[in-house]
């Protein structure tokens, strides 16, 4: 911020700060193809192939990828096209583990 900014900017700017960090967390399930996974990433999140992949790989390999973040708000419509998709997907608060 730049020296004239107003005290009301300077709050704005805190409040959003201060708003926690939400996660998307896709989960391995046995039902779907990996190959499934890495287009659903790359189809709603616009991931080019090698990064779908990457996520697809660490949701098989280790059980789950944050695969968004964001507000809350954002992160619940996430989760919600993923189980459209038919994947197993829920939101976390940032730093949650």
């Amino acid at each position: 911020m730049g020296a004239t900014s107003t005290g009301a900017e300077r709050r704005e700017a805190q409040q959003v700060a201060a708003e926690p960090v939400w996660q998307t967390v896709v989960w391995d399930d046995p039902v779907n193809l990996m190959s499934y996974v890495a287009y659903v990433f790359q189809t709603h999140f616009g991931f080019d192939r090698d990064h779908a992949e990457e996520l697809m790989l660490r949701v098989h390999h280790r059980g789950s990828a944050v695969v968004a973040e964001g507000g809350r708000e954002a992160m619940e419509m996430h989760v919600e096209a993923m189980h459209g998709y038919g994947l197993w997907a829920t939101v976390r608060q940032a730093g949650d583990a």
